[in-house]
C-alpha cells in the first residue's frame, strides 16, 4: 500500500457515495426488469467518461434502458436514429442562412446533449459514424470554422443489432476502441420474464422515471471513483491480460497465437483500471480487487481483438478468448 493512501478514508466515502448510485437503480427499477448487469455498465460508462456499445437483439430493453439512465439524471437527452441517409451535419449541426439578416447563424446538432443515444449505429455510412466518434474523442465540434465543446457530462450510449446485415455498415475494429465498453445484451431469465409479461398485460401506464441526481452528483461520484485505491499488484494483473493479448506466447498461452490477428491497444489497460474502479465503487469498496478486473474483462477486451479466420472457421468468439486469458493468467 502506498504510504499516502488512507483506504478507511476511501471506504467511507465510497460507501457514502454509493448511496446516489442506488437511488439510481432504485428509479430505474420499476421500468427495467432483469437487466441490472447491463444497467451497472451504464453506470460505469457515466462514472468514468467511457462510451458504451450495447450490442443486443431488439426487444431487450437497450433504448429504454439509455433512457431510463438519462431520465434519473437531470441532463439532457437525445436520440439519433441512425439510417443509411443520415449526414454528418445531420449529428453535429451545420450553418443556416438567414435571408432577412444576410447572414449565417449555428444550428447545433443532437450531440449537444449530456447523454446521446445513436440506436443502432451500424446503420448509417462511414462518414457519419466517423462524425459521431471523432466527436466522443475529442469532446468538441467543429461548425463553420469555429470549435463548439460539448456539455459535460458527455456520454454516448449506441446500440446495434449482431443478426441483421443487410444494409448495414459494421463499425471498423479502430473506430470500435473508441468504446469503454461494449456490452452484450442477454435475454432476461425466466422470471425476469415473468414480471415483465405480467406488466405488460396489466394495462398499468408505466411509471414515470423521476430525476434523482444532478450534476453536480456526477462530478462529484467521478472524483470518488477516480480516488479508488488501485494496488501495484492489481496493475500488473492488469497488463499481464493485456500483454496476452498481443503475445500469447509469453504467457503459456501458445495455442491462442493463430487465433489471434492483433491484441488490445494500450486504450484496454487504461479502460481496464477505469472500469474496475467504478466496479469496485459499484461493490461499495475503495479499492480495486482481482475480481473487479475479471467482472469488466470482457466488456472491456470483447471489441478490440483481432480474430483470425481460423478463429472463426472453429466457431471460437472474443469472449472465450478473454475467458481463457483470465482462467490463465496468474491473479495476485
Amino acid at each position: 500500500m502506498l504510504p499516502n493512501v488512507d483506504i478507511e478514508q476511501i471506504n467511507q466515502q465510497v460507501r457514502a457515495d454509493s448511496e446516489i448510485t442506488e437511488r439510481v437503480f432504485a428509479a430505474a427499477a420499476p421500468v427495467i426488469v432483469g437487466q441490472r448487469r447491463m444497467m451497472e455498465a451504464l453506470m460505469i460508462g457515466l462514472l468514468t467518461k467511457g462510451h458504451i456499445l450495447l450490442e443486443g437483439l431488439p426487444g431487450l430493453a437497450k433504448t429504454l434502458a439509455i433512457r431510463t439512465l438519462a431520465a434519473t439524471v437531470n441532463g439532457d437527452f437525445s436520440r439519433i436514429q441512425f439510417t443509411p441517409d443520415l449526414l454528418p451535419a445531420d449529428i453535429v449541426g451545420t450553418m443556416i442562412y438567414n435571408p432577412g439578416k444576410a447572414n449565417f447563424s449555428v444550428r447545433r446538432g443532437p450531440i449537444f446533449a449530456n447523454f446521446v443515444l445513436a440506436d443502432e449505429i451500424n446503420r448509417a455510412p462511414a462518414k457519419v459514424q466517423s462524425a459521431l466518434l471523432e466527436a466522443m474523442q475529442e469532446k468538441q465540434v467543429t461548425i463553420g470554422g469555429d470549435t463548439y465543446r460539448l456539455d459535460e457530462p458527455f456520454l454516448v450510449l449506441a446500440t446495434q443489432n449482431p443478426v441483421e446485415q443487410e444494409g448495414t455498415y459494421p463499425l471498423p475494429e479502430a473506430q470500435t476502441d473508441r468504446f469503454m465498453l461494449k456490452v452484450v445484451v442477454d435475454y432476461p431469465d425466466r422470471e425476469s420474464e415473468r414480471e415483465i409479461l405480467r406488466r405488460n398485460m396489466s394495462g398499468a401506464a408505466v411509471p414515470p422515471t423521476n430525476s434523482v441526481i444532478d450534476i453536480a452528483d456526477i462530478e462529484r461520484l467521478r472524483k470518488t471513483v477516480a480516488n479508488v485505491y488501485l494496488d501495484e499488484k492489481i496493475e500488473s494483473y492488469i497488463l499481464d491480460l493485456v500483454f496476452a493479448t498481443r503475445r500469447p506466447q509469453d504467457f503459456r498461452l501458445a495455442e491462442l497465437q493463430p487465433l489471434l490477428s492483433f491484441g488490445a491497444s494500450p486504450r484496454a489497460s487504461i479502460n481496464l483500471a477505469r472500469a474496475a474502479k467504478a466496479q469496485a465503487f459499484l461493490q461499495r469498496r475503495g479499492y480495486v480487487v482481482p475480481e473487479d478486473i475479471r467482472a469488466v474483462a470482457k466488456e472491456v477486451l470483447r471489441h478490440r481483438l483481432g480474430l483470425t479466420y481460423e478463429a472463426e472457421a472453429e466457431n471460437i468468439n472474443a469472449d472465450e478468448l478473454v475467458t481463457r486469458l483470465i482462467d490463465k493468467i496468474e491473479v495476485p
